[in-house]
C-alpha cells in the first residue's frame, strides 16, 4: 500500500463565525495535519509524527486524526506544553492572516527519540513544512527525519509554509536552507519567492539543490509547476488553472492541494524521483488544483478538505 507521513505541528484554528463579532469556531488544523488528513481522505495511506498537549485541544485533535484514519506515530499526549493555538482572520475576499498562541505550544517538543521510532521504509513519501524549524528540539527532529527518508531512498515534500507572526524571514530561510538539500518536492506560494531567489531563478535554484519539482502557487491564479526531468539540467514549466468557485474561507487550501497533488503522485505509482514524468506533475497538478478549489468553498481548515470522491467527480 502506497503511504505518507507528515511531520510537525498540529493545532487549533480559531476561525471567525460568520456575522458574529469577535466569536470563533475551533477548528482543527496545521499545514502537516492538514496534508495528513487530505491524503487520508484521498484513499491513500496517511501517517502524522507531531506532539499535542494533554488537554482538551490535544484530545480533539488526536480523535480528529483517527477520525480521519490517520496513523498517529505519537499517540502520548505531552504535559511539558499546551495545545498551539491560532486565530484566524479573514479579510472581505476569504483570504486568511494567522495570530499565533505558541510560547512554547506542545508541537514544538517533537525530539529525536520520536524519530528514532519510526521505520522509514513504510513510507513513500515524506512530507514537512517550515513551521516545524522554528524551535527546538522539533528543529533537530524533523532535520534527522528527512535525513533518515533521504538514507531510505523515500521521497521528501517539503513546504515553506512562512508564517511572519511565528519568526522573522532571515531566521525562517536559515533553517530552511538546512533541509533545502533533502528536498525532491517543493511547495512555495508567491509570497514566499524570496526564498529561492525570485521567480526567475527558480529553474536555477531547483538544478543547485537537485530538486525534481517546485509547485508555485498563485491563489485565485492557479499554480505554476517547474519540473528539471530526468537529466537535471533543463527545467520545464507547466501552468495549472485555478477553479472558478465561490471562496469562503482560503485556510488550508495550500495544503489541501498538496495533499491531492502528492496522493495522485502515489496513486499514480511514483516512489522515486525517475517514475515522474510531465504527464505524471500535470495530472497531479490537477488534482491538486480540484482539491484546494473545493476546500475553499467550506468554513475551516480540517472540516473542509475535501474527499477523494468529490475530487474525481469534479472537473477542473
Amino acid at each position: 500500500m502506497m503511504s505518507i507521513l507528515c511531520i510537525g505541528e498540529m493545532l487549533i484554528d480559531f476561525t471567525p463565525v460568520a456575522d458574529m463579532n469577535n466569536t470563533y469556531t475551533a477548528n482543527p488544523g496545521g499545514a502537516p495535519a492538514n496534508v495528513a488528513v487530505s491524503v487520508a481522505r484521498n484513499e491513500i495511506k496517511a501517517g502524522f509524527l507531531g506532539k499535542l498537549g494533554n488537554d482538551d485541544f490535544g484530545r480533539l485533535l488526536k480523535k480528529t486524526l483517527e477520525d480521519n484514519n490517520v496513523e498517529v506515530l505519537c499517540p502520548e499526549l505531552t504535559d511539558e506544553a499546551t495545545t498551539t493555538l491560532a486565530f484566524v482572520t479573514l479579510d472581505e475576499s476569504g483570504d486568511r492572516s494567522f495570530t499565533f498562541a505558541r510560547k512554547p505550544g506542545a508541537d514544538l517538543l517533537l525530539n529525536e527519540a520520536d524519530v528514532s521510532k519510526v521505520d522509514f521504509n513504510a513510507w513513500d513519501i515524506i512530507h514537512a513544512g517550515s513551521v516545524s524549524q522554528s524551535g527546538l528540539p522539533e528543529r533537530e527532529a524533523v532535520l534527522m527525519a528527512v535525513r533518515k527518508a533521504k538514507e531510505c531512498g523515500k521521497l521528501v515534500s517539503f513546504d515553506i509554509n512562512y508564517r511572519d507572526k511565528i519568526w522573522c524571514f532571515d531566521d525562517c530561510k536559515h533553517q530552511v536552507d538546512k533541509i533545502i538539500p533533502y528536498v525532491d518536492l517543493l511547495k512555495i506560494s508567491d509570497e514566499e519567492l524570496d526564498f529561492v531567489g525570485g521567480e526567475e531563478n527558480i529553474p536555477d535554484f531547483m538544478i543547485k539543490n537537485e530538486i525534481t519539482v517546485l509547485v508555485l502557487t498563485l491563489g485565485k491564479d492557479g499554480s505554476k509547476i517547474f519540473f528539471t526531468g530526468q537529466t537535471d539540467t533543463k527545467c520545464t514549466e507547466f501552468r495549472v488553472e485555478p477553479m472558478k468557485v465561490q471562496v469562503k474561507d482560503t485556510t488550508g487550501a495550500g495544503d489541501a492541494f498538496w495533499g491531492g497533488f502528492l496522493s495522485s503522485l502515489v496513486r499514480q505509482g511514483v516512489k522515486n524521483t525517475t517514475d515522474l514524468n510531465p504527464n505524471i506533475i500535470k495530472e497531479a497538478g490537477t488534482c491538486g488544483s480540484i482539491s484546494g478549489g473545493l476546500c475553499i468553498t467550506k468554513m475551516g481548515g480540517i472540516p473542509a478538505i475535501p474527499t477523494w470522491e468529490s475530487i474525481r467527480g469534479t472537473v477542473l
